[in-house]
């Protein structure tokens, strides 16, 4: 499994990528995982990642202001050329997933949009907090769902990303993060659907272990850290990072999570993780 991040393509631009170059930029990606999933995200545009061809007016809070989808939704036109050249290389194996959905009505949008051009395994991220919250809703509209756990982190704590003073905060172990994953991954798991966790919180073997204890069915992480990830995983059962991930949602702190979790997970020591 792939996850693309396709502002790539988009950024230092001047204009849009034809729909020529996107099809072949997603056919590509395609081509590398042969009868592997690949998920793509739509274009996640704004805050750090401005546009040159679709600036945004002045904003004082950018990460609350015109990004992902908010910024698709403006420019109907880049969203649509994207969302044909998907279409146009897509194989069973491609799912297609919105960033920065706040609502189901959002969430119904996209998927009828993406619909509508013949793309059919639909998803959305969850990073707001009021998503997650209302995750039941959102999920009932789409495929599968996805935790952006950096983006959630900075809106749950009210904490720029980018600020260094405050990435304390951060911590992927903080307990408040993992309730709101639990409560999207508790969401998905009642309507039988698959919730994925995004972001580098799974590359620790140890909260890998405890986000799949929470109900996450897919991981993403950088390459480098697949073999560790893999040999903790493999070293418990789904009842150890089950009682891992509610040990650590039982403590105040990250620091306390962290250690609370790792007591229910011995394989990590053996292994050295």
């Amino acid at each position: 499994m792939g996850l693309y991040r396709t502002e790539f393509l988009f950024l230092d631009r001047a204009e849009p990528p034809s729909i020529e170059e996107q099809e072949r930029a997603y056919r590509a990606a395609l081509d590398a995982f042969p009868g592997g999933r690949v998920v793509v995200r739509t274009l996640d545009g704004g805050a750090d990642k401005p546009l040159r061809f679709l600036p945004t007016p002045a904003e004082q809070n950018p990460a609350l202001g015109e990004r992902g989808l908010r910024l698709f939704r403006r420019a109907p036109e880049v969203m649509d050329v994207q969302l044909r050249a998907l279409a146009t290389v897509a194989v069973p194996e491609l799912q297609v997933m919105a960033p920065m959905v706040a609502t189901a009505e959002e969430a119904t949008w996209f998927a009828r949009e993406c619909a509508d051009k013949g793309l059919l395994d639909v998803g959305v991220m969850i990073e707001i907090p009021a998503a997650a919250l209302r995750a039941a809703d959102v999920i009932s509209q789409v495929d599968f769902v996805s935790v952006g756990t950096n983006d959630l982190s900075q809106y749950a704590f009210a904490a720029d990303r980018g600020l260094g003073a405050v990435s304390g905060l951060h911590d992927p172990w903080q307990p408040g993060l993992l309730d709101l994953v639990a409560l999207v991954a508790e969401a998905a798991s009642r309507a039988g659907k698959p919730c994925g966790v995004c972001g580098e919180a799974a590359a620790d073997a140890a909260l890998a272990c405890v986000l799949a204890g929470l109900g996450a069915s897919t991981l993403s992480m950088a390459p480098s850290a697949l073999a560790g990830v893999r040999a903790g995983l493999a070293a418990h059962t789904l009842e150890q990072c089950r009682t891992a991930a509610q040990a650590a949602r039982a403590q105040p702190s990250a620091a306390d999570a962290r250690a609370a979790a790792r007591v229910h997970l011995p394989g990590l020591a053996r292994l050295g993780l």
